[in-house]
């Protein structure tokens, strides 16, 4: 499957314990009563740079080497992991430069330039900005540090999965945004390590799904980008794809996409039942159950991945509107 093992998620929170927050575990009253089992919130919204992605990026560059810091970080993004390595690179003093491609919503760039990092806009997918990203770290002879598909970042995410067992041992089913696979797999290692029985759900969206296409080949595979409310699940997986393929499709349970609508719902009731602004990405979770999409089986925890929206963007989907 890959050489990362357990102990490579302990030793990132080790590294990364001053740098991220332990993140709350909250009842869903709501969603409880709705599937007729517990339902808990990983609030992973509530990081310090509004997602997830703060614990990979502080994994990684916490283990460059001094000439490494010198010479600096690039990658590309959607949007949270360039957020997310801004902050941990001026936490330590290092340059960085993320590209994004023209999909990026306006406040998640803004977000990175206000972080310090050097921002390249490039083309029209999280694919063009990958490409970017390679020949600047070629011709600057900068660290390329992956959103997903590399160890450190992985190890870095799979202390959310740490946290998840520990809040609730108990927890019979976690639903996890599906993109890259980086989330995935570090929480999926963390969690089936603890529990082989845990049944894990990959949640996506139908408009350009790239892993549950690559899973269904069998091998990566390019898929279009198109926008969606679930902005930052959007991008492939790399045809070149070393770990997070493999980790996924060893480790997934089940994967489900929604479409738009579905994941307005689930925003709509994210903010009126739960009180959370969360991103579309974030709230896929909650629409699968919205759905109907899972079995009523719990405890189920629902890892509710970022909270960088638009807001106005936001405020339309509050409208009713799915766009």
């Amino acid at each position: 499957m890959s050489g990362l093992q357990l102990n490579d998620v302990f030793l990132a929170r080790q590294r990364i314990a001053s740098q991220v927050r332990v993140t709350p575990m909250e009842h869903s009253p709501s969603l409880s009563r709705r599937m007729g089992v517990p339902v808990y919130l990983k609030l992973e919204s509530q990081q310090i740079t509004g997602s997830f992605k703060l614990r990979g990026a502080s994994n990684a560059i916490a283990q460059l080497d001094t000439e490494q810091r010198a010479k600096g970080v690039v990658a590309a993004s959607t949007g949270n992991h360039g957020r997310a390595l801004a902050y941990a690179a001026s936490q330590l003093k290092v340059k960085a430069t993320v590209c994004l491609s023209h999909l990026v919503p306006s406040n998640k760039v803004q977000a990175i330039r206000d972080l310090g990092a050097e921002v390249c806009i490039v083309g029209q997918s999280q694919d063009d900005a990958q490409r970017e990203a390679q020949r600047m770290a070629r011709e600057q002879g900068a660290v390329l540090l992956p959103p997903f598909d590399h160890p450190a970042i992985i190890a870095g995410q799979g202390t959310l999965g740490l946290e998840i067992i520990e809040q609730l041992p108990e927890v019979a089913q976690v639903l996890i945004p599906l993109s890259g696979g980086g989330l995935f797999s570090g929480v999926a290692l963390a969690l089936k390590a603890a529990n082989p029985h845990i049944r894990l759900h990959g949640i996506s969206m139908q408009r350009g799904a790239a892993m549950h296409a690559s899973l269904q080949a069998g091998y990566p595979v390019d898929v279009e980008e198109l926008p969606t409310l679930a902005d930052s699940l959007g991008g492939g997986i790399g045809l070149d794809n070393r770990l997070t393929f493999s980790m996924t499709r060893a480790l997934c349970d089940q994967v489900h996409l929604l479409d738009e609508a579905s994941i307005g719902n689930g925003i709509r009731h994210a903010y009126f039942q739960e009180r959370q602004v969360v991103e579309g990405a974030a709230a896929v979770g909650i629409a699968a159950l919205l759905d109907g999409v899972i079995e009523p089986r719990g405890p189920i925890v629902v890892v509710v991945s970022g909270r960088n929206v638009d807001l106005e963007q936001h405020l339309r989907v509050l409208a009713g509107a799915n766009q």
